[in-house]
């Protein structure tokens, strides 16, 4: 529980006594870096997942460059990216070569839909080589009906589900599975469900493409003799070979032992995090229709990272940052998620400006409020009369 009158974040790691003993036996191990805790926690992720292998990387920007080069995304290439979510996302795609052509989203969720991936797999043509839908919130794509129209269209599929761990689609199988999706990607940011300080992981079914993706991480160096170009090189323990250009996308042992040590809580995250969504959910009902919280796909059951409501600031009579500078001198604390990234200078220079109703919608109404494992029900209630009063004032 947060202590009373405490100043409470959108967002803040939860950090105990074991995660902390977790870092020591680390430090006092022979590796700090590329030792065991790496593969320990790959393992346990992709059992935690249910996912055929899991990668482990430096944080989520990296989880998403080295998925969408495994894939072979380059010049040439176009990735469908959602316009709702940080930039990250559509930046990973540049940093292959390729364009990104910026998709609509539903202006309520945010999320990309399979009417606004057609729309922009219309304005792309045949260039499109992936789409890359994400889990904004941590509330899952619709994945049936997106899988089916890029598997048509032959695209490969990265799924961003940074905000997404332990979330659980429609049909029951976690996010991260990759049951329709090519690879997933996680980031393990403080502010996210699960942190390693910084920290990132993909998960993948296919085991061609997580060996392509841990020997990117790592330089691009191949150790398996049996891959060498160079067959007299299997007689000399020290060669290696760099068969393609890779980068120093490594997570050290000591953050993958704090990930291990918070996988181990995440059931009980997951739980709580759930708790105070429906404690929200009743919080904020006497603040309709100014301000609600979009239901959830149906069937899906989202391990939320993020609260983000929608506020109708013209109706209430106030300006979102006017809002924001209340409750902070109230104690709450907010963000938003996301400045639409078609309309980031660099992508406006680049393709020129978009007309994007959906993204344009969900941007002018959304706001982020508090929502942490330490919070507890008493919290969630103070948020919501705060921001009743602030709203009123």
């Amino acid at each position: 529980m947060a202590q009373a009158g405490e100043f409470l974040a959108y967002g803040r790691q939860d950090i105990d006594a074991d995660d902390i003993a977790a870092v020591v036996r680390a430090l006092q191990s022979d590796f700090l870096t590329t030792g065991p805790e790496i593969d320990a926690f790959e393992t346990e992720f992709a059992r935690w997942t249910v996912a055929g292998h899991a990668i482990a990387c430096s944080n989520g920007t990296t989880a998403l460059h080295l998925a969408l080069e495994a894939l072979g995304v380059g010049e040439g290439d176009v990735c469908i990216v959602p316009s709702i979510t940080f930039m990250a996302t559509a930046n990973a795609a540049r940093y292959c070569g390729a364009e990104v052509q910026f998709a609509d989203v539903d202006p309520d969720t945010g999320l990309l839909t399979a009417e606004t991936l057609e729309a922009a797999l219309e304005r792309t043509g045949d260039r499109a080589k992936a789409v890359l839908p994400v889990h904004l919130a941590g509330v899952p794509c619709d994945m049936e009906s997106i899988a089916s129209i890029a598997r048509k269209a032959g695209l490969k599929i990265v799924e961003d589900s940074c905000h997404a761990i332990g979330s659980l689609y429609p049909d029951g199988s976690m996010v991260g599975a990759c049951r329709l999706g090519d690879a997933a990607t996680f980031s393990f940011h403080p502010v996210k469900s699960l942190t390693t300080g910084e920290g990132g992981m993909i998960t993948t079914e296919s085991a061609e493409l997580a060996s392509r993706m841990a020997r990117m991480r790592s330089h691009g160096i191949e150790r398996d003799s049996s891959r060498f170009v160079r067959e007299e090189g299997a007689h000399e323990p020290w060669y290696h070979e760099m068969p393609a250009l890779g980068w120093n996308y490594r997570l050290p042992d000591i953050n993958a032992a704090l990930g291990r040590a918070q996988l181990a809580r995440m059931g009980e995250f997951a739980a709580r995090r759930r708790a105070l969504v429906s404690a929200y959910r009743k919080g904020l009902a006497p603040l309709a229709p100014l301000v609600r919280l979009p239901d959830d796909p149906a069937g899906s059951d989202p391990c939320r990272h993020l609260m983000n409501v929608l506020i109708d600031f013209d109706a209430a009579g106030i300006s979102r940052p006017s809002l924001m500078h209340a409750l902070k001198a109230r104690g709450i604390g907010t963000q938003v998620h996301y400045i639409p990234v078609h309309t980031q200078p660099y992508y406006v220079r680049r393709y020129g400006r978009m007309n994007l109703p959906g993204a344009q919608a969900h941007y002018a109404r959304t706001l982020s409020l508090p929502l942490f494992t330490r919070m507890d029900e008493a919290d969630v209630m103070r948020v919501c009369d705060e921001l009743g009063a602030a709203l009123r004032a």
